[in-house]
Parts: structure tokens; sequence; C-alpha cells
């Protein structure tokens, strides 16, 4: 039987970055078989390559979540109207996205079922029940599953109808052991992204019109994609006192007096997916932070058919096995230029190729997907070569990533500039902010940009708003977002 070789590189199909990014983005997402559409509309088939990039994410947070103390559960997915309807500014935050279950089987519902958007009302449904004492506090629990938001333009990864999460409910005696949750948490999240994901994030609170839907306090990092929006990758909120009162989640202090509990919650998705995407990939495909790739390394043979190529690649590959998740293609009918295509594509951090000439030198060759280099190594000191460069890869795409940030952050004093950055250049302006819902919502009108957040690392870089010119004291990094 004939053998067809597959020379074609998959690269020619994805669109040029800069030409169309939407377009480069959802090729991606195919041609590196991260996800697929569904029938359904808005929803999306994470496939198995993205599904292993989730699971990263997943097992980093659990661990840490489990370490300090938070305990696993699960929450039904369908929520009574009567439970949704006991938060007003929450369930009107939310009307506009929620999916509603009106039949079962052949019968009409009595009461209509909410596919869960978010689980605040299962949540504070429950602790009513099992609160009583101040013994009973703190209650750290965290769910992962799956929520509904009936969106109307969509995107995978970044808005689909349906999302895994992962979101957290706690409850506390104070409201300062429930402030130390949500900026602890919030710190988590921030790690995740520089340690994991190798992505530089913003931390600060949101501005009232922007914060989560009967919060008092709502808490962000936020991260610029490399065609200039921000992106919000993860939130953090302070619930204080209202879904308690709304439920009579209440419990006795030591002196016997009855007191409501203080209330968090907090969530990370899979949106940070298609994060990892917008900062880090190129026009080859995607480029996986090595601390987060499905694939660290993959072995490419060279001329496996000659004698003992195949032997030693499958020898290296078991020996690196030990230290980091390796992969060997020996498909024998694609040539080594198709997989360095394919691989690239995934993002695979490091392609090992060894042939017999390497054979022969006892040396490899480690190519690094983030910037091409191509460096020799023995193979005497392979394992500790390949992780000394996974790690230099993962600083580099830091680095890369927080220069692009910060050449891309502009100061704005008044909104002739503002404009003028939105209008001809891209990224996150810095701008000075008096407080007054009505600039804000006036800056937005103006310039499209919308407040990211207000930075925790203050600084004055004016006195004046920079839309109605009175005193200012709040900083805020603005932005248009996805």
């Amino acid at each position: 039987m004939e053998v067809v070789k597959l020379d074609k590189k998959l690269v020619e199909q994805i669109t040029s970055r800069d030409e169309d990014f939407a377009q480069w983005y959802t090729d991606i997402v195919r041609k590196a078989e991260l996800a697929d559409y569904s029938s359904v509309r808005g929803c999306m088939i994470i496939r198995p390559y993205g599904y292993a990039i989730w699971e990263g994410i997943k097992e980093y947070v659990d661990k840490r979540l489990k370490e300090s103390g938070h305990h696993n559960v699960y929450m039904p997915v369908l929520i009574p109207e009567h439970l949704l309807q006991k938060e007003k500014e929450h369930v009107e935050g939310f009307a506009p996205e929620v999916a509603w279950v009106t039949e079962g089987g052949n019968e009409k519902l009595s009461e209509k079922l909410c596919v869960r958007p978010t689980s605040e009302t299962l949540f504070c449904d429950h602790f009513a029940k099992i609160i009583h004492s101040y013994k009973d506090l703190p209650k750290l629990y965290n769910q992962w599953c799956s929520v509904v938001r009936w969106e109307k333009t969509t995107r995978p990864f970044l808005r689909t109808a349906e999302f895994l999460w992962q979101e957290g409910h706690t409850i506390h005696a104070t409201k300062e052991e429930a402030e130390k949750e949500t900026r602890y948490i919030l710190n988590l999240y921030s790690k995740l992204c520089k340690d994991v994901l190798a992505m530089p994030v913003i931390q600060g609170k949101k501005t009232e019109s922007e914060k989560f839907a009967g919060a008092v306090d709502t808490y962000t990092i936020e991260s610029l994609m490399h065609d200039g929006k921000a992106l919000q990758a993860g939130t953090s909120h302070y619930l204080g006192e209202n879904f308690a009162r709304a439920f009579g989640i209440q419990y006795s202090d030591k002196e016997g007096k009855q007191r409501y509990v203080h209330y968090t919650t907090w969530a990370v998705t899979t949106r940070l997916i298609g994060a990892i995407i917008m900062v880090h990939g190129d026009d080859d495909g995607m480029v996986m932070p090595p601390r987060i790739a499905p694939i660290q390394v993959i072995v490419v043979p060279i001329a496996q058919h000659k004698e003992g190529v195949l032997k030693k690649a499958y020898e290296l590959k078991d020996r690196l096995s030990k230290v980091v998740r390796v992969r060997i293609d020996d498909d024998p009918d694609k040539t080594a230029g198709w997989k360095f295509s394919e691989y690239e594509m995934k993002g695979v951090p490091i392609r090992l190729e060894v042939g017999p000439r390497d054979i022969e030198k006892n040396q490899v060759v480690l190519a690094r997907r983030d910037t091409g280099e191509k460096i020799t190594v023995p193979m005497d000191n392979l394992e500790k070569n390949v992780t000394d460069l996974l790690d230099k890869i993962h600083n580099s795409m830091f680095e890369r990533a927080k220069s692009f940030r910060d050449n891309n952050t502009r100061d704005a004093l008044n909104m002739d500039e503002f404009k003028d950055i939105q209008e001809n250049k891209s990224g996150f302006v810095r701008a000075m902010w008096c407080g007054d819902a009505k600039c804000e919502e006036k800056i937005r009108e103006i310039t499209g940009a919308t407040s990211r957040c207000i930075p925790f690392d203050q600084e004055r870089i004016s006195g004046t708003c920079v839309c109605c010119g009175k005193k200012a004291s709040k900083l805020v990094y603005w932005g248009r977002a996805y």
C-alpha cells in the first residue's frame, strides 16, 4: 500500500493574528483541538487537549483550597424560582441571562426552575439550615461545576452559554474574617496566573457599577490580551450581610446574641484557557506555558526507520516521563515537518529531536516553542537540562507578557488624551477618577472603555478627574474588554 506523506503545514490554515484577531483566535481553538462547536447554540465541546488544560488549573487551585481548609461540595443544577427571588439585587443582575425549565416530562411545572447561572441562593438556603452557633463557623465551601448564562454573543472559552468553573462560597462570623478570605482567594488567583499561566495581572477593586450583583465589594484580577483588550481573569466578592438577611442565616455568638453571618463568593472559569491563547499565542498556533501544558515535551524521532532510532527515542521518553509530561510521535505516515507543525500548533513547550547522528554524538536537539531557538544538549544530563529549560521558558513568557502589558499601559490626564489613546492605540489607560458614576458612564460613552479596576497599588498621576476636572483621589485602570 502506498503511504501518502502529509507535508502541508497546518499553520497555513491559521488566519494571521494582525489581520483578523477574532478569526485567528477561533482558528487556534479548532486547529489545536481545544474545543469544537456543539449542536446547542452558544455551547462548546471541550476536547481532550483543552480539558487537560482545565484539569491542570483545577489541580493547582483545588490543592491550595484544601490546604487552607476549604471543602468541596456539590449543589443541584436547578434552582426554584422562589429562592432566586429572595435577594432582589442579585436576581435583577442575572435576570437577562437566566434559562428556565418550565416542564418536567409531560407535565407543566407548578414552579419554574432556573438552570443555575451561579449558586448563591442554593448555598444560602443550605447554610440557613445548618448554621446555629458560632461553633459552626466558618464554613469554607467550594464546588466544581458548570453554569448556564444565556449569552447573546458567544465565543469559545471567553463567553459561552454553558461554561466550567469553580465557585467558592464561605460564611464567617465577622466582616474582618470575610474580607480576609476574599483577599486570600484573590492572591491565590494571582499566583495561579503568574506561577502557572505565565500571565501578569492587575489586582484591584471594582467600581460600584461594575461589581457583582448583590455584593458589597468585588475584587478582580485583570489581564491584557494581545489585541489590547482587557480580560477579567478572576473575581472575589465580599457580600456582607445582604444574603444572610435575605435568607435568615444567623448564629448565636458567645454571649448568646443572634447575629448575621458575613458571606463571600469567588470564581475562576474556563475563560482562562482563552486568556492563555490571547496572551501567548502567535501565527503558528498556541504557545503553552510549560507548567500548564498537557504535553511539556514531544519526542520526534528523525529518520526513525533507521536501526536504533526508535529504541533510543523511547528510552529517552521513558527517562523524561519521571520528571515531565512527555509523549512520543512515532507515526510513520507523517513527515518530521508535519509533526513539527502539529506540535507548534498545540504549543508544546519543548520538541526533542533525536536521529542517527545525534545518537552517534550522544546528544539531542531541544527546540523551544516560545522563541524557536534550538539547542544541543548531551543525553547524559537530559532530565536536568529539560526541567531547567522549562523553567526558563516560563520565566521568559511571563516577562514577555509583562513587558507587552507595561508598554501598552498609558496615562491620560484629560479626555483628549484618553480619546486619542483609545482611537489610535490600545491597551490599558490609567486615569484619575472623582468617584462619580456619571463620569464613569460618560467615559464609556465617549471612548468605549469601561473601568477595569481601582488598583490596590495607588499612584497619584494628577489631582483631577480625567472626565469632569474635579478633585480626584482614585487611580483607575480603564480599557475595552471581553
